[in-house]
């Protein structure tokens, strides 16, 4: 993975200290700066609750003989990929071939595309990157339209070996996948036909299919692990030399994935893969609610731990009942979840003290906080915050922290979206 420690921090990098432009962030690190040096507002990831998580993962898919590719697209940050890798994550897990770019350029040798590559002008990029045997590839197909634009661009261009490629299936109400079993078998048959593809498996996303822990929306989620097991199943003998992927595992329903698997027969060269990405910082929101490692869950187990913070500094108190934060939409995620006051103090320094408030709205740059006592102009919030897929897009570099207590910053990471 790349070394992007020697990357100078700017003015572009929200909420960096103003002594830290034009240092690089290793050079910055090595001064020791605290957090109460940065500027509102700010997200702020906990060092020991992420290690945690990764190690937590890490070793429930080892006990089960599961393998993860996390799903890199959560966070852009190479650092916290490294973190997954060195915890023995087989790969990172990608979006778009533009983040598949991305990927290779930041290092990543090893790269699982969740979606369909048909664009020519990408798929030539790849043929190049293909000549590189150390490289791990692998995307998904739902159609024999997908596999046909695939072969048209490969065929436009000099391809080292073919790419490999899992038959993807959906379900009706979900987003993508073939939704039959005929119709995945059929595209199963077109990719082990073709010249310029070989067929490495079956592929989908259990998570569009539910959105919360109804006994409904298990029942759908399990209907369709089993179903990708049959199809599994059904297409083996077509399968090509190499390695073959069962994947499946955003970061709600794993368990569940897992407990599906468990009956699956083995054999030598079948990997059994989880996307889970969202694990590495959780969250105080939807992930809080419906993962099954929450930190709030009763009884014993694995528990992972929200490692990510947003801090706003109150700006305005216009009228009783009511302060206004210095961040907004631009700044936080708001998809699947308002910010939760957790903890308020005078500045960043601390100390911090509970806050029972609640945020009733947000514009772009500015969240609405509704606290019991009244908060001073100047005074900092700290909040709980739901959803990292879409917290992370929002900066450039994120401070890591041991602790709130503290206060000492111990690394940077950089995102690139």
């Amino acid at each position: 993975m790349s070394d992007l420690n020697d990357e100078l921090l700017t003015e572009r990098d929200k909420g960096i200290p103003e002594r830290a432009i034009g240092m690089t962030a290793s050079a910055f690190l090595a001064t020791k700066p605290r957090l109460d040096e940065f500027w509102t507002p700010l997200i702020v990831l906990d060092d020991a609750a992420m290690r945690a998580n990764v190690a937590t993962m890490a070793a429930w898919c080892a006990e089960r003989g599961l393998e993860i590719m996390p799903h890199g697209k959560t966070t852009m940050a190479p650092e916290l990929w490294q973190r997954q890798l060195d915890a023995g994550a087989l790969g990172v897990t990608l979006a778009t071939m533009g983040q598949v770019r991305t990927g290779r350029d930041l290092g990543l040798d090893s790269i699982m595309l969740a979606n369909s590559a048909v664009d020519a002008r990408s798929l030539g990029w790849l043929a190049g990157e293909l000549a590189d045997p150390g490289f791990r590839f692998v995307c998904w197909a739902d159609s024999v339209a997908t596999v046909d634009a695939m072969e048209r661009g490969l065929r436009a261009v000099d391809l080292p070996r073919p790419v490999d490629v899992c038959v993807e299936l959906g379900a009706e109400g979900g987003r993508t996948g073939a939704r039959s079993h005929d119709e995945a078998v059929a595209v199963a048959e077109r990719i082990a036909a073709s010249d310029v593809l070989r067929l490495a498996g079956v592929a989908g996303y259990e998570g569009s299919l539910a959105h919360d822990r109804s006994e409904a929306g298990i029942a759908a989620v399990r209907s369709y692990l089993e179903a990708q097991l049959a199809l599994h199943r059904a297409i083996s003998p077509l399968y090509g030399d190499g390695d073959v992927y069962v994947t499946a595992g955003g970061s709600a329903y794993f368990e569940i994935v897992a407990d599906v698997w468990a009956g699956a027969e083995r054999d030598g060269r079948t990997r059994f893969v989880l996307r889970s990405g969202a694990y590495i910082v959780h969250d105080d929101g939807f992930y809080r609610g419906i993962s099954p490692f929450d930190e709030g869950g009763s009884g014993e187990g694995p528990h992972f731990v929200n490692a990510m913070h947003g801090i706003a500094r109150i700006v305005s108190s216009p009228e009783p009942g009511l302060a206004l934060a210095d961040a907004g939409k631009r700044d936080f995620p708001y998809d699947e979840g308002l910010p939760i006051p957790r903890a308020a103090a005078g500045d960043l320094a601390g100390p911090w003290h509970p806050l029972h408030a609640s945020v009733s709205a947000m514009n772009d740059q500015h969240s609405y906080v509704r606290p019991a006592e009244p908060l001073e102009i100047g005074s900092v919030v700290r909040f709980g915050l739901s959803h990292p897929c879409t917290a992370f897009d929002k900066w450039r570099v994120l401070p890591v922290i041991d602790s709130h207590d503290s206060g000492v910053v111990t690394g940077l990471v950089r995102t690139y979206f």
